[in-house]
């Protein structure tokens, strides 16, 4: 074992019981694996059951990641435009729409404005690339696990818009569910079936599921668990974290996957076999360097199609890395990274949230751990 090595399994070791109480970590350079350690327990409160590399985690929004990749290759396959309104595949998502102020997903209570009220908008300006990109003018999130069932479809489906689409880069959860929506109409299946037939199975990924405490999925201890639910009244354990992936049956396109790291490091090393023209997301052509590339940047925040790139701010986790290099993280702890000009490929799963939600301790976590991943 090398001293960087030594160093990353110290890292991991060293903020369980901290930061996490489980996490996996997992490095690969030119394709192959040059670190993966696993750390802590699973659920400290219900015995000593020890993660192992293969402990499934809640990937939170890295969920996203699969989304966009299957909505990418679903579109190619239909002969689509990144520029096609969302409303050509799910045609009830049209018409003028309002803009107004949207609850703030940080702050109960609090309402975020972004545009003045009483202007309008169309529909149709929400376009599969705008959507991708986290501008297509959508508010970032909707309470819908406080609403009944039977209204959270149609809530989304007919939101008023927060913003003129192209004019602000809002993170909004809401864009991926309609992608998952848009993936199901596409693909004629559901979303679990369309997300293995588009991504997990092409590209040969084994523990990657929806619901994973439902058979034929993997056992409840084989799953890292995460917060204590105050409006579930239960510790999370083989259950969605996010409360409207969890309202929506556990399965959407912005939340609800949980996966192990070999499998999320997977999806990151094909986009990066991908930008060299080869592999499995070779087929998208010229779509997958878009992909990693500006298409909507605003006071700092630079987004792809599905990815986050590297800002130039030294806060940002990808600080360390390469300009060129892409990822995400998930809400839960977790966070998938690719270095182009280092061909490498940076996993990190872990139930930060076990903890609470307070951010600052797993971003300065994250950023050190990608630092040492480039001395590898």
């Amino acid at each position: 074992m090398t001293a960087v090595q030594r160093a990353l399994r110290h890292h991991l070791e060293a903020a369980v019981g901290q930061v996490f109480t489980a996490a996996v970590g997992l490095i690969q350079r030119e394709g192959k694996v040059v670190f993966l350690h696993a750390a802590g327990r699973v659920n400290p409160e219900a015995g000593e059951e020890k993660a192992t590399p293969e402990t499934l985690f809640d990937l939170a929004s890295l969920t996203k990641l699969f989304t966009a990749t299957a909505v990418l290759r679903l579109l190619a396959a239909h002969g689509l435009s990144l520029d096609a309104p969302l409303g050509e595949v799910l045609p009830a998502f049209c018409g003028p729409r309002p803009l107004a102020p949207y609850p703030d997903p940080l702050q109960s209570g609090k309402m975020i404005t972004l545009a003045p009220q009483g202007g309008e908008v169309e529909a149709d300006a929400a376009t599969f690339r705008r959507l991708l990109a986290h501008n297509a003018g959508l508010p970032a999130w909707l309470p819908l696990f406080r609403m009944p069932a039977e209204e959270r479809r149609r809530a989304v489906m007919e939101t008023a818009f927060a913003y003129p689409p192209g004019q602000h880069v809002v993170y909004s959860d809401l864009d991926f569910i309609l992608l998952g929506w848009a993936a199901e109409a596409l693909s004629g299946q559901p979303l679990a079936k369309a997300l293995r037939a588009w991504v997990s199975e092409p590209l040969g990924l084994l523990r990657v599921h929806f619901r994973p405490a439902a058979p034929p999925a993997a056992p409840l201890w084989g799953i890292a668990a995460t917060e204590r639910c105050r409006w579930r009244g239960r510790r999370l354990w083989g259950e969605v974290h996010d409360e409207n992936a969890w309202a929506l049956g556990g399965v959407a396109g912005h939340a609800g996957l949980f996966a192990a790291a070999a499998d999320v490091a997977a999806l990151g090393q094909a986009w990066l076999d991908a930008l060299r023209g080869q592999g499995l997301l070779a087929t998208l052509g010229k779509w997958a360097r878009t992909a990693v590339q500006p298409q909507a940047e605003k006071g700092g925040l630079r987004r792809g199609l599905g990815w986050a790139l590297r800002s130039s701010s030294p806060e940002d986790i990808a600080a360390p890395l390469s300009p060129t290099a892409f990822g995400h993280t998930g809400f839960t702890g977790t966070s998938l990274y690719v270095d182009p000009a280092r061909r490498l490929v940076a996993v990190a799963l872990t139930n930060r949230v076990y903890f609470g939600r307070e951010p600052e301790p797993i971003r300065r976590w994250r950023q050190q751990w990608h630092a040492l991943a480039t001395r590898l």
